[in-house]
């Protein structure tokens, strides 16, 4: 799988509800040890970003909410980068930030490093 498709995988997953299906979507697009580093802090395991996921992003008290990609993929070899948006069920933004990724060499994402908010 190429950067943007495993990336768009991801991002389906987080705004997938259902957890059987959100699990399958995760096993497709990350690594069983992936290492997810963001401003609530670091996980690793592909449970604990589901757990994250189910946790923070489904259990938001202005959901439903809905995670975007608002930019390209940016790919040069292994790396990855893209812009987001984190929207309330209004369409309200109520977050956007920066997302740069890993990629293995079969294309599942082993790393994740979340920049929220505006860099001034």
């Amino acid at each position: 799988m190429d950067g943007s498709s495993v990336i768009d995988v991801f991002i389906e997953a987080i705004n997938t509800r259902e957890a059987g299906a959100r699990t399958a979507l995760l096993r497709r697009s990350l690594t069983a040890d992936v290492v997810f580093w963001g401003p609530l802090g670091r996980r690793v395991g592909r449970q604990a970003v589901e757990d994250f996921i189910t946790e923070v992003v489904q259990g938001h008290p202005a959901g439903p909410c809905r995670f975007s990609r608002t930019t390209g993929v940016d790919a040069p070899e292994e790396w990855a980068r893209f812009g987001w948006r984190f929207e309330g069920g209004d369409g309200v933004p109520l977050l956007t930030g920066m997302d740069v990724v890993h990629l293995t060499p079969r294309g599942a994402i082993d790393q994740i490093v979340v920049f929220a908010g505006t860099l001034n």
